[in-house]
């Protein structure tokens, strides 16, 4: 067991002189001391940069990479190239950490003698903070267990839930599990660049510890709350690039552990968020009722809920009465219009679609919907089947070609 461990922690940076100061604070002040920090500014052209040389000036761990803008993967590979720790971590320049975070997952790394440690986060919303943890039980896997997490690290249980999250920020991976991972990762990929590299990770360790550490904070900043419709064409070649490159980094594995059916649910579920479901007015979304034509209430103001508005009043497919988010406040203060749950008693609609796409969280919001009143019948929740995936996502590839 090495005592002492020198952890290499990656920070991208890019445009964020607001909260950059914030975040190389909570790393410096880490109760864990012995840190290598590199910081790479991918061409900001605000302050971002300045901040940055200011506080390597001042503590000899930080080391700065000023770079042309090329996107996250390559400030990730550019951090990774010159990163000579026996562990790394991740933290986005937007995020902040607890003082212990560090000292805990080392701990937990030691003490379990593990490839990869698999936190927790603390998600930071407008003062609101809520803690989450991964989908798969806390505890110490290898062998025939760690066979039984890789068969649901993507996709755990009803369409759609990750088992274990995508994020790189809240996971410790040993150098000689996470280099090659990282290094590999096509610099074309702008969407889910970091499970690119998670998961082909956690598919080398011999041993995997998952922990209820929440004490990574991931600020959800007002702009990224809004979202803004790409093209369908572009989202879908975007995905279609992280789909290959994942079949093709999974390898051997690809055909071990419901491996090629976990990474397809993952992609549909991405197109299905981004999309709002619906392509140039042909509909995949399986709802249990036919809602064409009929009134609804959308409930769910993330990146689903709100591509299900603007794709619904786009093709007038249905008629949208209200909007409504237990988190509405938040969402108006984005300057959306969406309302409290409270109004329901008074609304006249046929169904409400629940726009969530994680089916724990929406069977969830379907229990809070009737103890404000609405009728399980005019309830509906997103349902596909296994068969449906395929079919889905050759849908959604296709518009890319």
């Amino acid at each position: 067991m090495n005592i002492n461990p020198l952890v290499s922690v990656l920070v991208p940076v890019y445009n964020i002189e607001r909260y950059i100061g914030l975040c190389l604070e909570s790393i410096i002040k880490q109760s864990y001391k012995n840190l290598e920090i590199i910081v790479v500014d991918d061409g900001s052209t605000d302050r971002s940069g300045e901040i940055c040389d200011l506080y390597a000036k001042n503590d000899s761990r930080i080391k700065v990479i000023h770079k042309e803008n090329g996107g996250l993967v390559s400030a990730r590979k550019s951090a990774m190239s010159v990163a000579t720790g026996e562990y790394v971590g991740y933290v986005d320049g937007d995020d902040w950490l607890d003082a212990g975070f560090f000292s805990a997952m080392i701990v937990a790394m030691e003490q379990t003698d593990s490839d990869a440690v698999v936190a927790g986060f603390s998600r930071e919303f407008f003062g609101k903070s809520v803690s989450i943890l991964n989908a798969i039980s806390c505890g110490v896997y290898s062998g025939k267990e760690l066979e039984n997490l890789y068969s649901s690290m993507i996709s755990c249980g009803d369409f759609f839930r990750h088992g274990i999250t995508t994020y790189l920020w809240n996971k410790l991976f040993k150098m000689h599990v996470i280099k090659y991972s990282q290094l590999a990762v096509d610099e074309r990929i702008t969407i889910g660049e970091d499970g690119a590299s998670v998961y082909p990770a956690l598919l080398k360790s011999k041993r995997i510890c998952v922990v209820d550490n929440c004490a990574y904070h991931y600020r959800q900043r007002e702009d990224s709350m809004l979202k803004k419709t790409s093209s369908f064409k572009e989202d879908a070649e975007r995905l279609s690039v992280l789909y290959d490159y994942l079949k093709k980094a999974f390898n051997e594995d690809l055909s071990k552990y419901g491996l090629l059916q976990q990474l397809q649910k993952y992609v549909l579920s991405t197109f299905i968020i981004r999309s709002g479901g619906i392509v140039d007015g042909s509909v995949f979304l399986p709802f249990a009722k036919n809602i064409r034509n009929r009134n609804v209430v959308v409930c769910g103001a993330g990146t689903f809920g709100q591509q299900l508005v603007n794709r619904f009043k786009e093709y007038t497919f249905c008629n949208v009465v209200a909007w409504v988010d237990t988190d509405f406040w938040e969402y108006r203060r984005c300057c959306l219009d969406v309302n409290s749950l409270s109004i329901l008693p008074d609304l006249n609609y046929d169904y409400i679609v629940i726009g969530i796409v994680d089916s724990f969280a929406a069977q969830r919001m379907k229990t809070t919907l009737i103890d404000f009143g609405a009728l399980p019948s005019k309830i509906l929740l997103l349902n596909i089947n296994d068969e449906m995936v395929d079919s889905g996502l050759c849908q959604y590839l296709e518009v890319g070609k």
